[in-house]
C-alpha cells in the first residue's frame, strides 16, 4: 500500500512525527528486555527452561500476529492500526509489570508478542510509503531511530534498577510517554491507498507458485536469517539472565544489554560505510566471526576471573562483538533480496521471514532447556556455533557472492 501524497501537512513534519512511533517502539521494547532478570526474579523462577518456556509466549504472540497483521492493516489501514498496535504495544508493557502470577504474566507476555508483530508491519507499511512520498530511501533513518530509542531505554533501564526502582513505576512511566507521543503524532499519519484489484488477482498465483517452489537463494538467505534470529533473541532475552545467573554480578554491574544495545546501534549507522569498503559478503563474515568470538570469550572466560571489575570488562567486550556482528545483518540479507532475486521483492520477503521467524520461535526453548541441563554459558556457547555457520555459509554459498566494491 501506498501513503497519499494529498497532505495538510509538510512531508519533513509527516516523516518525524512516523520517526517519533519508531523512537516509542524502541523505547517499549527495550524497556522490557533490561528488566526481564527482575521480573524473573519477582516471580522466582529458578529453573532456565521453565523461564524459557515462559519468554516462548512472545514469539508466538508474533507468529499469531503475522495473519491478523496482513488482514487488519489491509482492511483498517496502516493509520489506524500503527495507532491501535503502538498503545496495545504500550499498555503490554505496562500489564506485565502489574502481573501477580506466573499465568498472568505469561498471557501478557502473548500479547506482548502479538502488538510487537502488530506495530512493526504497521509501522513500516507507513515508512515505505513516505519513501514513495519522498522518492529516495529513507527507511534506514527509521531503523536507526528504532535502535538509538531501544540504547535510550537501555540505559534508562539501567538507571532505573540501579535507583531500586519497580518494573511497575518504570513501565507506567513508559507507557505514558507513548501515549503522549501517540497524542501528538496521530495526526500527521496518513492514509493508505488500497492497491488495484487487479495486481491482487494477478499477485495471487504467483505467490502459491513461488511459495511451492522458492529460490534456493531465499532459503540459504532464510537460514541465515534464522540463526541471526537465534542471536537476537539470546541477546535481548537472556543477557541480563545471563550477568546475573552466570556472572553473579551485583546489578549495579549488570550491563550487558546496555553495551550490546550502543554497539548494535553503532553498526547499523556504520553499515553502509563498511558495504563500501569491504562489500557485503565481507561484512557478512566479519559479523559471523564477531558474533563466535563473542559469545566464546563470554562463555569461556565468564568464571577465570577473580575481580568482578575483569569479568564485568572481559564480558562486555563480548557482549559488544555479539552487537556489532548482529547490528548488520538483516539489513544485509533485505538488501541482498533486492539485489540477487528473481521473486517479486513482497513475495521474496514473505518467504524469507517465514523461514527467519522459526528462530525467534526455537530460541527460547533452546537456550533454557541447554541452561537447565548444563549451565546458561554453554547455551551461550551453542548459539556462538551459529556464528561460526554464518561464517560458512556466507563464504561458500552462492547466495552470499556477491562483486567487489568499487572503492576502497
Amino acid at each position: 500500500m501506498e501513503i497519499e501524497k494529498r497532505s495538510s501537512f509538510p512531508k519533513e513534519q509527516i516523516r518525524y512525527a512516523v520517526l517519533t512511533f519508531f523512537l516509542a517502539q524502541g523505547l517499549c521494547f527495550s524497556s522490557w528486555a533490561s528488566r526481564i532478570p527482575d521480573i524473573k526474579d519477582v516471580f522466582e523462577v529458578n529453573y532456565a527452561f521453565y523461564w524459557g518456556l515462559v519468554l516462548f509466549l512472545i514469539p508466538v504472540g508474533k507468529f499469531v500476529a503475522i495473519p491478523l497483521a496482513g488482514y487488519l492493516v489491509s482492511r483498517l489501514g496502516s493509520r489506524i492500526m500503527v495507532q491501535i498496535s503502538i498503545l496495545g504495544y504500550a499498555l503490554s508493557l505496562f500489564a506485565i509489570g502489574t502481573a501477580f502470577n506466573i499465568y498472568m504474566l505469561g498471557a501478557f507476555l502473548f500479547c506482548f508478542g502479538v502488538f510487537w508483530n502488530l506495530c512493526d508491519i504497521s509501522l513500516n507499511t507507513q515508512g515505505i510509503g513516505i519513501e514513495r512520498l519522498y522518492g529516495r530511501t529513507i527507511m534506514a533513518s527509521f531503523h536507526g531511530g528504532w535502535s538509538l530509542a531501544a540504547c535510550f531505554g537501555a540505559l534508562i533501564g539501567f538507571i532505573m534498577i540501579i535507583s531500586g526502582v519497580q518494573p511497575f513505576w518504570h513501565f507506567s512511566l513508559i507507557t505514558i510517554i507513548i501515549l503522549l507521543i501517540t497524542l501528538f503524532g496521530r495526526k500527521y499519519l496518513q492514509n493508505d491507498i488500497e492497491p488495484e484489484p487487479q495486481e491482487e488477482k494477478a499477485e495471487a498465483p504467483a505467490l502459491t507458485s513461488f511459495l511451492k517452489k522458492p529460490e534456493i537463494l531465499l532459503i540459504q538467505l532464510g537460514i541465515v536469517g534464522l540463526f541471526a534470529l537465534v542471536v537476537e533473541s539470546a541477546m535481548f532475552d537472556w543477557s541480563g539472565v545471563y550477568f546475573e545467573s552466570v556472572l553473579q554480578v551485583p546489578k549495579s554491574l549488570q550491563i550487558g544489554f546496555l553495551v550490546f544495545m550502543v554497539m548494535m546501534t553503532a553498526g547499523r549507522f556504520l553499515t553502509n560505510y563498511a558495504y563500501h569498503i569491504l562489500g557485503k559478503q565481507r561484512v557478512l563474515q566479519l559479523a559471523g566471526a564477531f558474533i563466535f568470538i563473542g559469545f566464546f570469550t563470554s562463555a569461556l572466560f565468564a568464571g577465570l576471573f577473580g575481580s568482578m571489575a575483569i569479568k564485568v570488562i572481559v564480558n562486555s567486550l563480548g557482549f559488544m562483538l555479539v552487537g556489532l556482528g548482529i547490528s548488520c545483518m538483516v539489513p544485509t540479507i533485505y538488501s541482498l533480496v533486492g539485489a540477487k532475486s528473481k521473486t517479486p521483492v513482497g513475495i521474496a520477503l514473505t518467504i524469507l521471514s517465514s523461514i527467519s521467524f522459526i528462530g525467534s520461535l526455537i530460541a527460547p526453548l533452546l537456550i533454557g532447556a541447554i541452561s537447565q541441563a548444563f549451565n546458561m554459558k554453554y547455551a551461550y556457547m551453542a548459539v556462538g556455533v551459529l556464528g561460526l555457520c554464518i561464517l560458512l555459509m556466507t563464504t561458500f554459498c552462492k547466495a552470499f557472492k556477491v562483486e567487489e566494491p568499487k572503492g576502497k
